[in-house]
């Protein structure tokens, strides 16, 4: 059985090379399923490589002048900078990521974008280098399927909103259990297919960590055992 470890060695392995320009999925059996190149919500003139998402989370996060904003997985930058742009002067965004080659890329896009109101941490998911309550919105776009460990990583973003604070995630899911074959091929995790997990558990996962009105925005209808999209959102209640 692949270990946790080895999971996060190959996912890490993998960013950073798409950071410095490689493709995406190295395995063409798994290239169609692969996180990249989704359609951002505006252009974003000066950055560069394209997006490694399935989704667009901000369509729907509904950023107001002066929120604060924390992308989960944030890679080269491009959502944490648009997501600061939507938040004004007033605001701020926040991009974790644990790959320092995507922290350098989108630390350099922010200063070719001259987004002075971002900052970039570079740490894990599961464990947040933020105080609690930090954001109003928390964001992420296919990565927390990437995560061994799904339950830790919604209950962290649940530490770090604020009561009353909203999630709205795109990710990469399945309708049904995958098998156990593929669950076991690291190349499948970097590809956002191993790691996919049942909607109804990513659902319940969510639940569990005390978000309450999860609603599914957005997915697509496939066949028992395939892998696709949704657009997620939950918040935390005010009290």
């Amino acid at each position: 059985m692949i270990r946790p470890d080895e999971i996060k060695t190959q996912v890490r392995e993998h960013y950073a090379r798409r950071a410095a320009g490689g493709g995406c999925c190295a395995d063409p059996a798994i290239a169609e399923a692969c996180c990249g190149d989704a359609p951002t919500a505006e252009p974003l003139e000066g950055v560069f490589g394209p997006s490694l998402g399935c989704g667009t989370p901000l369509e729907y996060a509904q950023v107001r002048p002066g929120e604060t904003v924390v992308d989960l997985g944030s890679g080269a930058g491009r959502e944490t900078i648009l997501a600061a742009k939507q938040a004004g002067t007033s605001g701020r965004a926040i991009g974790v990521d644990m790959t320092r080659e995507m922290i350098q890329k989108a630390r350099e896009n922010a200063a070719r974008n001259g987004a002075g109101n971002v900052e970039f941490l570079l740490g894990d998911i599961e464990r947040m280098p933020l105080p609690d309550g930090t954001a109003d919105v928390v964001i992420s776009n296919c990565v927390i399927n990437l995560l061994p460990d799904k339950a830790i990583a919604f209950r962290e973003a649940y530490r770090v909103l604020k009561p009353g604070g909203r999630l709205v995630v795109a990710d990469m899911v399945s309708n049904g259990p995958l098998p156990q074959v593929i669950r076991e091929m690291a190349g499948a995790w970097a590809g956002c297919v191993a790691g996919a997990e049942d909607i109804s558990t990513y659902l319940q996962f969510i639940r569990d960590a005390g978000f309450v009105e999860v609603e599914t925005l957005a997915s697509t209808s496939v066949p028992r055992g395939v892998v696709f999209s949704a657009t997620i959102s939950a918040r935390r209640p005010a009290a």
